[in-house]
């Protein structure tokens, strides 16, 4: 992830919605609650907001918030019509909540009106993806929701009333995140006991003579499913413990997608640090694999992850060196995403050096991402590997690789991924 200054944090803050709180707004809730006597109320808690707050600081905490807050506010509004709803926060909570009064005969309400609002702010967080969190996580925000309803009783004060209409909605919230959480393990399970991952092929392509180098295999769980993108499924699979599993799963559908392979092509081949202890990766039986895939060692490129943390570089490199003697070849793929970039590049020393498409996107407008893609060519050049720019969009991005002698591209300017079509080696 990259850094993020001080001057982007103040940046930031300066532009988030400012929630208010709780207790400045308790009169207005009194009031509104005598005169309609039916209070709706919910909560939205953010599971991400502490982890957030850990690592970036209090001012990210609040961006993140005030983003959460804003589509509360544009869901009443907007397109739910309710104009008179209440969207507050509450001190040492990572909770949004929502007050809604209507009068007593209002039988909708609670039946229908409530449960639309959660559904329609959880449905906006994630159609926005990584962007409610963005740029300190690239994940779709984890809301947890629940939802109380309270009917003014004169025999109680106000202040009890609202207190254990919250305290209904936090165990509402908790009891549907213990549930949500069963059903998502249940759902990547059957994922990967069901093997229900397929593999898409994204080209990579020589610049100089606009021809396929090789293609990328990239996992793809059930489609028409919220695991269908790899950033759901391997997020998933990472808060349930089966990464190492879902890992070898994808491995497995990439080589077997890869029997289409054209002549003269190679496979790269996503791999993990973990994969050393996945026995049908042994060298032994990955050749037969391959033999089955009529595929063969100098076919397949692996790459690794910059942000993955190899904790053993010597144990890492002696495997390496195996499989470096059998035919295979190595990628260091995301290059420039992490910190960690320098090191792994030094110690792998990769036959190929995939840039990520932070330093490629708008190469040809931008002086800077070109002289930091001008040096990797030169660092490339010099450790005897071959430069990969990813992220590839337009045509002039193409011809400025062309300038700085990059030899090989990879993005959408050349096709989304689709699956290989059998073809005669």
């Amino acid at each position: 992830m990259p850094r993020i200054e001080s001057s982007q944090l103040a940046a930031m803050a300066s532009r988030r919605f400012v929630i208010p709180e709780f207790g400045e707004c308790f009169d207005a809730i009194e009031t509104r609650f005598e005169q309609h006597g039916t209070m709706g109320l919910l909560v939205f808690r953010c599971l991400d907001l502490a982890a957030i707050e850990q690592e970036w600081g209090r001012e990210a905490r609040l961006s993140v918030f005030g983003r959460l807050a804003e589509i509360a506010r544009s869901v009443g509004e907007r397109q739910l019509d309710i104009d008179d709803l209440t969207v507050i926060g509450e001190p040492g909570f990572d909770e949004i909540l929502v007050l809604v009064f209507r009068e007593h005969v209002d039988g909708r309400f609670f039946r229908e009106e409530l449960p639309a609002f959660d559904r329609a702010f959880r449905k906006q967080v994630e159609s926005r993806g990584a962007k409610v969190l963005y740029p300190y996580a690239r994940r779709t925000a984890a809301i947890a929701s629940g939802v109380a309803a309270a009917l003014r009783n004169p025999k109680f004060a106000v202040e009890t009333q609202v207190r254990s209409a919250l305290e209904e909605a936090r165990g509402d919230a908790e009891l549907n995140a213990r549930s949500e959480a069963r059903e998502r393990r249940r759902r990547i399970l059957r994922v990967v006991l069901d093997r229900q991952v397929e593999s898409v092929y994204e080209p990579i392509v020589a610049v100089a003579s606009k021809t396929v180098h090789g293609y990328e295999a990239l996992a793809r769980g059930p489609v028409g499913t919220e695991l269908h993108s790899p950033l759901a499924l391997f997020g998933t699979a990472e808060q349930e413990g089966l990464v190492f599993e879902l890992d070898c799963l994808c491995r497995a559908s990439g080589l077997k997608g890869a029997v289409g392979l054209p002549g003269g092509t190679k496979l790269f081949l996503n791999i993990r640090p973990t994969t050393l202890h996945d026995p049908n990766f042994r060298a032994d039986r990955l050749i037969k694999t391959l033999h089955e895939c009529e595929l063969s060692p100098s076919d397949v490129v692996f790459e690794v992850s910059e942000q993955e943390s190899i904790s053993n570089f010597e144990g890492f490199k002696e495997m390496r060196d195996e499989y470096r003697e059998l035919g295979f070849q190595f990628a260091l793929d995301d290059t420039g995403a992490g910190y960690a970039g320098l090191e792994t590049l030094i110690e792998l020393s990769p036959d190929y050096i995939k840039v990520d498409r932070a330093f490629v996107s708008g190469v040809d407008v931008d002086p800077v991402r070109k002289t930091m893609l001008a040096a990797l060519q030169t660092v490339a050049e010099k450790t005897g590997g071959q430069l990969i720019a990813e992220g590839l969009d337009t045509l002039a991005e193409l011809e400025t690789l062309a300038e700085l002698n990059i030899p090989f591209g990879q993005g959408w300017l050349f096709g989304k991924p689709t699956p290989l079509l059998p073809t005669k080696r």
